[in-house]
């Protein structure tokens, strides 16, 4: 299992995750999505820890509190949906801009 962590800083690095996440327990794997277009980063992140434990910890301490000048969104990690299991389509709406 893994943990969401949303409302990031566009500055943030794996190592600012990694040693705050190590506060509760051991980190195996930090992931930061990147746009694939701008290469910028998405303002999310997943974290992987050595225990469920670690995990509930950390979601328990680190949900709504504020880090690096936004306020943390942690929590469990929904599975990845399968794509195309509704016929396809979905995506980001092509080039509109808003």
């Amino acid at each position: 299992m893994s943990i969401y962590v949303g409302n990031l800083s566009y500055e943030v690095t794996q190592d600012d995750l990694t040693q705050t996440f190590a506060e509760y327990g051991k980190v195996k794997r930090v992931q930061l999505p990147t746009d694939r277009e701008t290469g910028r980063l998405r303002g999310f992140a997943f974290v992987e820890m050595e225990t469920d434990a670690e995990e509930s910890a950390a979601i328990e301490a680190l949900d709504g509190a504020e880090w690096m000048g936004r306020d943390l969104k942690v929590n469990k990690a929904k599975p990845r949906e399968e794509k195309g299991s509704f016929g396809g389509g979905g995506g980001g709406g092509g080039n509109r801009r808003y």
